[in-house]
């Protein structure tokens, strides 16, 4: 496995996502309350950008068709996405926020 800086801790204000580059990867960056969580940034419904939906608590929605994802566990709650996407391990040093790639 490999740690890799996506981002700053300022670079993301409480309530907010965005999309980070992880080693060729989209991952979508979540700040819930001060805490960052690291999803695959593509909706397993039809490849919308998480990183991009409206985050809500611990609840990010999909723009394109509203499939919504619990940002802490990557589990899909709500349709019309079926399948849940991977949630990696984020770690924060400092002001430096680090992805966890298995």
């Amino acid at each position: 496995s490999k740690t890799v800086k996506v981002a700053q801790t300022s670079d993301l204000s409480p309530g907010k996502g965005r999309v980070v580059q992880a080693d060729g990867h989209d991952i979508a960056l979540f700040n819930v309350e001060g805490t960052f969580y690291a999803i695959d940034n593509a909706c397993t419904h039809r490849g919308g950008s998480l990183g991009e939906g409206e985050l809500s608590a611990d609840t990010v929605e999909c723009p394109l068709h509203g499939a919504q994802f619990n940002v802490k566990t990557g589990a899909v709650t709500n349709p019309p996405a079926r399948a849940g996407v991977r949630s990696f391990p984020v770690k924060v040093e400092g002001n430096d926020v680090f992805v966890l790639l298995e």
